[in-house]
């Protein structure tokens, strides 16, 4: 009797056992089948997960640029749903037959217009890009699910947060199985409406986009000249999310966003020694360009190897006359000079966002420019100077706004609805300059953009210059590569939009950078059915003529000079030795510049060798005395 209630009590525990084996196979099979790779199972429900949503990116208009098209995503129940209604609207129709075999709930991409039903649930899903992405470069792109670059990275944990999920629950009985008659739970994410607010505009991005197309590398940036808000920002070569693999093979690197990176500025820097030299008293300085200036030896050439002749300040800036600023540059106080440089942002990084900064640049020292040579190569843009489009385009913000320097921005702020904007800053600038300085240099600018300029528009005035920049690199036709640029405005009557194009070796700024200039201002106009005001250009300015008359002499002896070294001044009877008997011959390119001045002087000379004056008039002495030391000079 013992024995038997031994053996009863033996075959007890082994059955528990071989049912608490059971019971844990089966566990271990539904925890690990992979059906269940989007399915969570707690107590008694089932959760599917459909994909995510993700924030979006608006332009300044609230278009997306982003989320712009749909798909649409179903979680079904096998056993509460009719085969033969489903099926044709799977994408993939092998995958769905496949799982609809196994009778476990699963998601898979359908056709719109499938109608939903206690075991079929349909989600309406936003695809991330559409084919070729606008504005790549400020978007950037995910991997993985997380923000690699551009807005995607600076603003990764609001676009992908936790409120982004779409999924159905169900109630389910011991064995996993759904019990469709407890109903189920959605949750349809509304995260799409949400996300960052750019100052892009998404119709001025695609003009800037569709104009550039051609350049093989380059960059264009828009922005608002009242408030420093970027509209366009783009980058040539561009790059697409489907083929990054092409682009970080590509030699001409179209992951790097050009727009941000700095290049030698060339004859753009040409109004900031205009500004200079008005704000020292040389609004009214004339010039006799025979084509090349002598700095201590060194022989620096203008673009026109045979001379632009006698020019004012806005003659020489629409011939874009090197020798002229070279010679006006001499008399400056260095200090304020490179100080005037600093203020318009040169040197200085421009913080857009997260990850997204401008590259300051190069802006010689005070050092550099006691260097004579240094001195003439920044009068024009040359030597160490550089600057990104960026940086270029907020000087030009700067001019065309009445001498006030806007804090650019390219994010405008936060949506939670993508109907209205939070968290918006209110836009910043600084005054630089007085707005009668800035006036003139952007008439001066204006006068540039003649009928014989490519970037002469004909449904909108503008203002601009160009620029020429030397590299000091040569192809394999030993010819000097160089920048192409264009900086301006438009309109030019009430100035609204600033516009710069950066065309790398592309050759002469007019030639390569002007006409997309000229491209992107028609079509700016044209898509704001602009029309102009009637013409009131003035005729064309003239040179003035050689003065027949020697001045009539003062009555008030002029200030003390200081003296300069002997070599490099000559007493009023006697002309400084000409430079050359013959002009050089005729090149292709711009000639190269140096940096190093050759050692013909041992010594630059004092900063105070020609003082300012201090008004608009001098007396005949002292300008005869200040033309003779600035080459051939003469201020009026």
């Amino acid at each position: 009797m013992r024995k038997k209630s031994e053996n009863r009590i033996i075959i007890l525990v082994a059955v528990f056992f071989i049912l608490f084996t059971l019971i844990s196979l089966r566990y271990f099979y539904l925890s690990s089948e992979t059906s269940y790779v989007k399915t969570n199972i707690s107590d008694s429900f089932v959760t599917i997960n459909a994909d995510k949503s993700q924030g979006s990116i608006y332009d300044r208009n609230m278009i997306p640029l982003v989320n712009r098209e749909y798909y649409y995503q179903a979680v079904i129940v096998p056993s509460a749903v009719n085969y033969d209604d489903i099926s044709d609207y799977a994408v993939d129709r092998n995958y769905f037959d496949g799982k609809f075999k196994e009778g476990k709930p699963f998601s898979f991409i359908c056709k719109s217009g499938l109608k939903e039903s206690a075991g079929l649930t349909v989600f309406r899903i936003p695809k991330r890009y559409s084919g070729r992405q606008t504005a790549q470069h400020i978007i950037g792109y995910i991997s993985e699910n997380k923000g690699v670059s551009g807005i995607e990275y600076a603003y990764d944990r609001i676009l992908r947060n936790d409120n982004n999920i779409n999924s159905v629950t169900y109630s389910t009985d011991g064995f996993g199985n759904v019990l469709i008659g407890d109903g189920k739970s959605v949750r349809k994410s509304k995260s799409s409406d949400m996300g960052t607010v750019l100052t892009i505009d998404k119709n001025i991005q695609e003009i800037c986009e569709n104009a550039g197309r051609f350049m093989k590398k380059g960059a264009i940036v828009v922005s608002d000249v009242k408030n420093g808000d970027i509209l366009a920002l783009a980058s040539f070569p561009q790059y697409q999310w489907y083929r990054l693999d092409e682009a970080l093979k590509d030699e001409n690197s179209p992951l790097i966003n050009r727009a941000l990176c700095a290049y030698g500025v060339g004859s753009i820097f040409k109004l900031v020694t205009a500004c200079e030299g008005i704000s020292e008293g040389y609004k009214n300085y004339i010039y006799d360009c025979t084509g090349s200036i002598n700095i201590f030896g060194q022989i620096f050439n203008c673009h026109k190897l045979d001379g632009h002749g006698r020019q004012n300040m806005s003659q020489a800036l629409e011939n874009s006359c090197n020798t002229y600023f070279i010679s006006m540059s001499r008399s400056f106080d260095i200090m304020k000079f490179r100080g005037l440089a600093s203020s318009f942002g040169f040197g200085k990084q421009i913080q857009l966002c997260e990850g997204i900064c401008s590259a300051g640049g190069v802006l010689p020292t005070a050092e550099d420019l006691n260097i004579p040579a240094e001195l003439a190569n920044f009068s024009f843009g040359q030597g160490k100077l550089t600057a990104s489009p960026l940086q270029i385009n907020r000087f030009t913000c700067a001019v065309a706004n009445g001498g006030e320097l806007p804090f650019m921005r390219i994010i405008r702020g936060i949506t939670v609805d993508g109907k209205t904007v939070s968290d918006e800053k209110i836009p910043q600038k600084s005054r630089i300059i007085n707005p009668d300085t800035a006036d003139m240099l952007k008439n001066m600018m204006i006068s540039a953009v003649s009928e014989k300029s490519n970037a002469f528009t004909k449904n909108v005035r503008a203002g601009a210059k160009t620029s020429t920049a030397q590299t000091g690199k040569f192809n394999e036709n030993d010819e000097e590569l160089c920048h192409a640029w264009i900086t301006g405005f438009i309109p030019a009557e009430n100035p609204k939009y600033a516009i710069t194009v950066l065309y790398e070796d592309g050759g002469y700024g007019n030639d390569s950078a002007a006409p997309i200039f000229k491209e992107i201002a028609e079509n700016i106009a044209d898509s704001e059915d602009y029309t102009p005001p009637p013409s009131t250009t003035p005729p064309p300015s003239t040179a003035p003529p050689p003065s027949t008359t020697p001045p009539p002499p003062s009555t008030t002896p002029p200030p003390p000079l200081s003296t300069p070294p002997p070599s490099t001044i000559y007493p009023p009877e006697s002309p400084p030795p000409p430079l050359s008997t013959t002009p050089p011959p005729l090149s292709t390119t711009p000639p190269p510049l140096s940096t190093t001045p050759l050692p013909l002087s041992t010594t630059p000379p004092p900063l105070s060798t020609i003082p300012p004056p201090l008004s608009t008039t001098l007396p005949p002495e002292l300008s005869t005395t200040l033309a003779l030391l600035s080459g051939t000079g003469v201020y009026e």
